[in-house]
């Protein structure tokens, strides 16, 4: 009977202390506070800053601003050097591609756009498949029976509509094929296109909508890369390629049978990308607070910086998006190294890193895990905040609630410590729904804890979930909810004291990367 009552003593005693109230942490976390959070973002998401787009100069301004920061709490440079990860870019101007139809030369912004960035390449083909819309449900699926590797495709923009409802929905309103495009693009992208066409209702039109996007240079880590061209062409151009049949009656099939469509056509492509490329460089911030005895493992806590620039005297100022997950990462900053001052340090080493490049392609992060200036084997976890000042339409009346996304993916250890954290201490409505692998949003994939993911370290995504100001110039301050953001980073703060300070590392456990 004894033994058995320590067995069971040795079983329960971890769990009991930390569900245990650590009052340590908690005298650490109170530093993080709504008023010196909005303190930070006032500065930062100001039209000073210019909407910080990396490479240019209110990026510079942002990066020395959290420099600073790192500075006055006592965080030395890190390796003794500078607080500054500093990498090259690309810098891909705006041209247009140059295409051709059967011998007939196409004129860029007039019968067709694209986006800066696509890599310098020519492609010809005789053949284009047409994929209707390019969408892969149980309920309609353009996908059933088709090989597209290795070819040029060509889909409409949006979904199929009957009687004036949504195929895919079944009601009035567009599914994520349509308010998230991107979907489209990475599906057919990762079964192997080797061009992709989408017929647009309006050039003009969508040129107008997109206009910020197709004046801005794209920025690239690296030219060597051969990524598949997506061009968006008029009804014209799309009739060009068909011959036999036009776009109108495709989609007036598809519409009066509620089935998917599919055509080859014979049509001779080319499709040439020039580029014309500037060299630049941008920076990560690091604040490297080392730890005591197991100092070698690191936990690192990213956000990043950057945000959209500005159009004219229209500043993008990503209150939220990052400005929000930025300022977090500062008063982690602040917390853990007053600790470390006071005689209470972690015992594993601690990295705030905001990082740019996030908008352009997760760049500064995807330099980061592939030049770590720690080595990745000890990195215990990334925890990465983006976006977590206001509500989403789910939540429009809780407050009480943050996103996680990934922290089962990797690590169950990891997953187990943030569902006790926040038992303990934050009490949060802990949503899950992104981070179901079907899904359509891919959130997952789409801020810079991914890329630290890829490399096999275990992560956590702290996210808010969309709203109407999203990736718009009304992304301000003055809509931020102050004491939602205490009250996160502060969960952010007491997972990552856990991790920090337990004597075991948490374990990789799991491979869905």
């Amino acid at each position: 009977m004894r033994t058995v009552e320590i067995v069971f003593l040795s079983l329960i005693l971890p769990a009991l202390v930390f569900a245990q109230k650590d009052t340590t942490a908690i005298r650490y976390s109170n530093i993080i506070k709504a008023e010196n959070l909005k303190t930070h973002l006032t500065i930062i998401a100001s039209d000073a800053y210019e909407g910080r787009e990396t490479g240019k100069k209110g990026q510079k301004m942002a990066a020395q601003y959290i420099r600073n920061q790192f500075k006055s709490f006592g965080i030395p440079p890190y390796k003794d050097t500078t607080y500054y990860q500093t990498y090259p870019l690309n810098m891909i101007m705006p041209v247009p591609a140059n295409l051709s139809i059967n011998g007939k030369k196409f004129e860029g912004n007039k019968d067709f756009y694209n986006f800066p960035g696509l890599s310098a390449q020519e492609i010809v083909d005789n053949s284009v498949l047409f994929l209707g819309y390019g969408i892969e449900e149980e309920v309609y699926n353009d996908y059933k029976k088709a090989d597209i590797s290795g070819k040029v495709i060509m889909i409409l923009e949006g979904e199929p509509y009957k009687d004036g409802l949504s195929l895919i929905t079944k009601s009035k309103s567009p599914s994520l094929w349509t308010t998230y495009g991107k979907g489209k693009i990475e599906k057919i992208r990762e079964r192997g296109a080797k061009a992709l066409f989408i017929i647009v209702e309006s050039v003009a039109n969508g040129m107008e909508d997109n206009k910020h996007r197709l004046e801005t240079p794209s920025l690239k880590l690296d030219l060597s890369r051969k990524e598949m061209p997506v061009i968006y062409i008029s009804k014209t151009v799309a009739d060009e390629i068909l011959k036999k049949s036009t776009v109108q009656q495709l989609k007036e099939k598809i519409s009066k049978s509620g089935k998917p469509v599919k055509k080859k056509a014979r049509a001779e492509t080319i499709i040439k990308i020039e580029n014309n490329v500037q060299k630049i460089e941008a920076e990560n911030v690091l604040g490297y607070v080392e730890g005591s005895d197991l100092k070698e493992e690191v936990v690192v806590i990213t956000a990043h910086y950057d945000h959209l620039g500005k159009e004219g005297d229209i500043v993008y100022n990503g209150a939220d998006d990052d400005g929000s997950g930025t300022v977090a990462v500062i008063q982690l900053a602040e917390a853990f190294a007053k600790a470390k001052k006071e005689g209470h340090g972690p015992r594993r080493s601690m990295l705030f890193m905001t990082v740019s490049g996030e908008e352009k392609g997760l760049l500064g992060s995807a330099y980061y895990t592939e030049h770590p200036e720690f080595p990745l084997k000890n990195t215990v976890c990334d925890l990465n905040i983006d976006m977590i000042g206001r509500l989403d339409e789910k939540h429009s009346k809780n407050t009480n609630y943050i996103y996680l996304i990934g922290s089962d993916k990797l690590s169950s250890d990891l997953h187990k410590i943030s569902e006790k954290a926040n038992k303990t201490y934050s009490q949060l409505e802990l949503d899950y729904t992104f981070n179901d692998e079907k899904d359509k949003n891919r959130f997952y994939y789409r801020s810079d804890h991914y890329n630290f993911a890829k490399k096999g370290v275990p992560v956590i995504f702290y996210f808010n979930g969309v709203h109407a100001d999203y990736h718009k110039e009304t992304d301000e301050v003055e809509k931020i909810d102050f004491q939602k953001m205490e009250k996160i980073t502060r969960l952010v703060f007491f997972t990552a004291w856990e991790i920090a300070n337990r004597t075991e590392r948490i374990k990789v456990d799991s491979k869905r990367k």
